[in-house]
């Protein structure tokens, strides 16, 4: 399934909606629980933006908390790895795969000198 922003929000949104009745919950009693605005709950639900911080209080008041963590994959450093990157340990930061991304110099523009 290939969705933009947008709609992956609405098919999150509606997910949360038909959980939530599935479980005979009303959107204030939800809303109370997870320490939101009925408003707050009702724009997750339309799929309209919101914070993390909200939605995972739903996720959370729902007791989907534990399923969340499984949609994103935790990154274990495999052995091999280790002894590749010559150093034995993880990798902390990200570099440049090819010389010319290595050698374009960084914009040094600060915040509000109008570039």
């Amino acid at each position: 399934m290939d969705l933009n922003e947008r709609e992956l929000a609405g098919e999150i949104g509606s997910r949360l909606a038909k959980i939530r009745l599935s479980r005979n919950i009303k959107q204030d009693t939800l809303a109370e629980s997870a320490g939101i605005n009925v408003r707050t709950l009702r724009r997750i639900e339309a799929g309209h933006p919101s914070t993390l911080e909200s939605f995972l209080r739903v996720a959370k008041a729902l007791e989907l908390d534990d399923h969340l963590l499984t949609a994103i994959p935790s990154h274990d450093i495999r052995p091999i790895e280790r002894v590749e990157s010559r150093r034995g340990t993880e990798r902390q930061r990200a570099r440049p795969k090819n010389l010319a991304e290595r050698q374009r110099q960084p914009d040094r523009g600060f915040w509000g000198d109008g570039r």
